[in-house]
């Protein structure tokens, strides 16, 4: 993380120095638009425009939508800008739009999801976690914390890289884990896993695939049927997650730094269009393990969008 955030630094004090050019990189997304996830994924695409001084678009589908999606991919291929950045939870649906930007001549670089599909796709690098190595490490910790059933919270069934961290998890794990499915309603989700606690006294584990949508409700479940036993875990972060864990009422959060996800390709992508520099391979932002001896110090910069 340090090493991460030493190079975050360095690209900003260079860029600094450097005359500001008419550079534009188009961000396409597949988070929705009220994901506060991908609300930080952008402040990070912000920043690294500020301190590059490059104009950056950031765009979503309004809802977790892969032809909308490729519709955004393709409309932004047309603009020719001089940089694109691509989240690829489908490689299959959006490949044909990226391949398109690639042979248009535009340098694409792959965050957040799809480190498995990038460069087959001529993507010039990736920054992100692999999802199914994060949902092992997760599921590896929950058993060793003494957790024996368990379920797997999916709030965007269909999502590539949300099947592998469930998948992950399972073999992880090593035991009994299901997969519910559920929208990104947090009053859904806060109902389904009640109605699955309610409906198994053995459940002792839960994923959370997304912190706010998904674990802050998940924990709300639990705690309103007395269930403080039950080891609960979450995909990335938030505010009132990380306190969950400070006070004791949720095991860990696995941080994948989304902050560095949005700040990185831009960064590199203003230097690649000044400099012709880029870095020879992907770059993995997490997965790191928030826990109740960390969350703390990392509350304050949740609430403001970085981490």
């Amino acid at each position: 993380m340090r090493k991460l955030l030493a190079a975050a630094a360095t690209i900003a004090i260079v860029a600094a120095a450097s005359p500001s050019l008419a550079t534009d990189i188009i961000v396409v997304a597949h988070g929705q638009a009220n994901d506060p996830f991908w609300s930080v994924v952008k402040n990070g695409a912000e920043k690294a425009a500020k301190d590059t001084g490059v104009n950056v678009e950031f765009r979503s589908p309004e809802t977790f939508d892969m032809v909308a999606m490729g519709q955004l991919i393709d409309a932004a291929v047309n603009q020719d800008p001089d940089g694109l950045v691509v989240s690829i939870p489908d490689g299959d649906a959006l490949g044909p739009a990226i391949k398109r930007a690639v042979d248009a001549g535009i340098p694409v670089i792959s965050m957040n999801s799809g480190s498995d599909v990038a460069h087959k796709l001529g993507a010039k690098l990736h920054v992100g976690q692999s999802e199914f190595d994060a949902g092992k490490v997760a599921g590896a910790k929950l058993a060793e914390m003494g957790g024996k059933k368990a379920i797997c919270v999916n709030q965007e069934v269909g999502n590539v890289s949300l099947d592998q961290r469930c998948a992950g998890f399972a073999e992880g794990f090593g035991k009994e884990v299901k997969v519910l499915p559920t929208t990104n309603d947090p009053t859904e989700v806060e109902s389904k896993v009640r109605a699955a606690l309610e409906s198994d006294k053995d459940l002792d584990v839960i994923l959370s695939l997304n912190a706010s949508l998904v674990g802050e409700p998940a924990v709300k479940a639990a705690q309103a049927l007395g269930r403080d036993k039950v080891l609960i875990s979450t995909f990335d972060m938030s505010a009132g997650f990380l306190k969950d864990i400070a006070d004791g009422k949720a095991a860990f959060s696995i941080d994948q730094q989304q902050y560095l996800q949005g700040y990185l390709p831009v960064s590199f992508l203003a230097l690649h269009a000044q400099y012709g520099l880029m870095p020879g391979g992907d770059v993995a932002s997490g997965p790191n393990l928030v826990t109740k001896e960390t969350a703390a110090q990392v509350i304050d910069l949740s609430s403001k969008g970085i981490r």
